[in-house]
């Protein structure tokens, strides 16, 4: 906590960072398992920390003379999402292979000496990618109090960083916590039943010039189009809108973006996301109709994903 106070303050005035911390504080209070939880990392081993990317696994601590009883205690922490990491030398293979999205977007930005904030974080993994790309600071934020303690028992590893994480949405973020170079929202957008009201706030956050980082669920086509799911989409409840590339980057322009460029469209594989011993609910295998694999089991097309980059647009300084 202290460390994410500090970082706080680099930035911003006292008084905003209290705020942000009360409200992290309060959320992860809230939740029935918070102590659980809290209680599982006060009670991680002591290595030695230290933390590197090695083939897009976070390598974390050294290693463990116990493995098994460390891997007992991170299983309390199940479901593990983003990955892959290795948390004083047991390997977690998390539901996805985040490390495949970043080499579709590492070449394209650059992060150097950036501050970033990065939004739906889940615990983090994207933070040490970015911080290993030269950021000088990641702030992220992700309501989830389970991935915020991932985050907490990934840093008992790394030792400190500047790579912090808030259990707040964005939208309850104090606007003074702004100023960004880049912002990352991944796979968020479709999720925001107000999607405009969430590309603008995005904006609010960059500083003058500042870039844009999306990543998203479209549906295929040429032509503006979008597809809102009733009921679910590959076994999601929440997912609101999904456009083609086309309607996306309209809604970046009604947004005030400007220099807007798609630089990936991927469908997503079972290589990327599957179910695994540290994940092991449904998982893309179980969304797929099993007779026709490019459509969910709703008869909607199969998730595939665009990469977005965006410029903040000068009439937004005005």
């Amino acid at each position: 906590m202290d460390d994410l106070r500090h970082a706080l303050v680099v930035d911003y005035d006292p008084a905003t960072a209290r705020s942000a911390l009360k409200a992290h504080t309060r959320h992860l209070n809230q939740h029935g398992d918070s102590l659980r939880w809290q209680a599982v990392v006060d009670h991680l081993p002591l290595v030695q920390q230290q933390w590197r990317m090695v083939d897009g696994w976070l390598e974390a601590g050294s290693e463990y003379e116990d493995p098994e009883t460390l891997a007992e205690s991170l299983r309390e922490l199940i479901p593990w999402r983003k990955g892959p990491v290795k948390l004083g030398g047991v390997a977690i293979d998390t539901e996805w292979r985040s490390d495949l999205k970043w080499s579709r977007l590492a070449d394209p930005i650059d992060l150097r000496d950036k501050r970033i904030l990065d939004v739906g974080a889940g615990n983090g993994y994207f933070g040490w990618c970015m911080l290993s790309a030269g950021a000088r600071r990641v702030i992220a934020c992700d309501p989830t109090p389970l991935f915020v303690m991932q985050h907490q028992a990934i840093r008992h590893f790394t030792g400190p960083a500047e790579n912090h994480l808030l259990a707040l949405r964005l939208e309850d973020m104090p606007v003074e916590i702004g100023e960004f170079d880049t912002v990352f929202s991944m796979g968020v957008l479709y999720h925001r039943r107000n999607h405009l009201a969430h590309l603008i706030d995005l904006a609010r956050r960059l500083a003058p010039g500042g870039e844009l980082v999306l990543e998203t669920l479209i549906i295929p086509g040429e032509d503006r189009n979008v597809l809102v799911p009733e009921g679910r989409y590959a076994n999601m409840r929440n997912v609101h809108a999904l456009p083609t590339v086309s309607e996306l980057e309209d809604w970046l322009e009604q947004a005030g973006y400007a220099n807007i460029r798609c630089i990936d469209i991927t469908p997503t594989t079972r290589q990327e996301q599957r179910q695994t011993e540290w994940m092991p609910f449904h998982s893309l295998a179980e969304a797929l109709d099993p007779d026709e694999p490019d459509k969910t089991r709703e008869g909607h097309p199969r998730p595939r994903r665009t990469i977005m980059l965006a410029e903040k647009s000068s009439a937004l300084l005005s």
